[in-house]
């Protein structure tokens, strides 16, 4: 079964699997213009496939000089928040060009999360200013960068401030799935039954044993983590 991550080979699978679903999330939200409300185009812009955007490497360089003017704004009024979210979202944009996304393994270079982690930077300095409303679709870009970046523990707590401006069945489900994969078995329980509490009547059961298979498989996969390895026999 699916969940039965013993061998090795199964947990690359599973762990293919979810970098593939949130890299899929990623780069409908970012190229699809489902962001914050200064992002514009299609993903053909991203990733330099428009008709006036040129060779990738064209849109590359296009995109840096973006992503250092928004920085340099940023770091010239350092109190504005919106100018701090701009500079998280254009680096969002830079990771996902060029050489900065592989796109045969569906996965970011060392130069792409390098991009994810200035935008995670920027991000840190919008998030300390403590805008009201917090920009909700930058936010779930974000999310997702930390996945990428291996940092479930951000993933989550930017995921928490996404109830406080989306209460929803969708936010309170998907913070659930990675409060569990981040260890956070507690935080995952209580937002799975507000998540399941916000459902339809009719797909209550099914949300419910969804998530309790999210919770299995993380368990399953801290307990691998933690037990030691068996020392061949010779």
């Amino acid at each position: 079964m699916l969940f039965d991550l013993r061998s090795g080979a199964r947990k690359r699978t599973v762990k293919i699997v979810y970098l593939g679903l949130a890299l899929l999330m990623f780069v409908g939200f970012v190229g699809f213009g489902i962001g914050s409300s200064g992002l514009q185009g299609s993903i053909g812009d991203l990733i330099g496939t428009s008709s006036n955007s040129g060779s990738p490497d064209d849109a590359k360089a296009r995109l840096t000089t973006q992503a250092q003017a928004a920085e340099a704004k940023a770091k010239a009024t350092p109190s504005e928040a919106a100018l701090w979210a701009a500079a998280a979202q254009a680096r969002v944009r830079l990771a996902v060009v060029g050489d900065n996304f592989d796109s045969a393994t569906s996965d970011y270079t060392a130069s792409g999360k390098r991009q994810l982690q200035a935008a995670a930077t920027n991000w840190d300095k919008y998030v300390a200013l403590k805008p009201k409303p917090l920009d909700d679709r930058l936010a779930k870009q974000m999310a997702q960068a930390f996945l990428s970046l291996n940092q479930p523990d951000k993933a989550v707590s930017t995921y928490e401030s996404l109830t406080e401006t989306d209460p929803s069945q969708q936010t309170f489900q998907t913070l659930a799935i990675y409060a569990y994969q981040a260890g956070q078995i507690r935080k995952g329980d209580l937002a799975a039954s507000k998540a399941v509490e916000l459902a339809p009547k009719d797909q209550q059961k099914d949300l419910k044993t969804q998530l309790d298979s999210a919770k299995q498989q993380a368990t399953i996969n801290q307990i691998q983590q933690v037990a030691p390895t068996p020392t061949p026999t010779l």
